[in-house]
């Protein structure tokens, strides 16, 4: 069975386990439509992503 050589130091213990935490994701208001979305990504609904028309809306009917 391996066994480690040195113990793991609670500094590099924290380091690891920091990532073990889980945070909600964050949501920011549109400014054109007012609907939440995430930072940083494409509306869908509208195709806009920075005040520019990125994708082609597809119409529902």
């Amino acid at each position: 069975m391996a066994v480690p050589k040195r113990k793991t130091s609670p500094s590099k213990r924290g380091m690891r386990r920091s990532a073990d935490a889980l945070s909600a994701p964050t949501y920011v208001e549109d400014k054109n439509s007012g609907e939440l979305r995430r930072p940083h990504h494409i509306d869908l609904k509208t195709g806009m992503y920075r005040g520019k028309q990125v994708l082609k809306v597809k119409d529902n009917a």
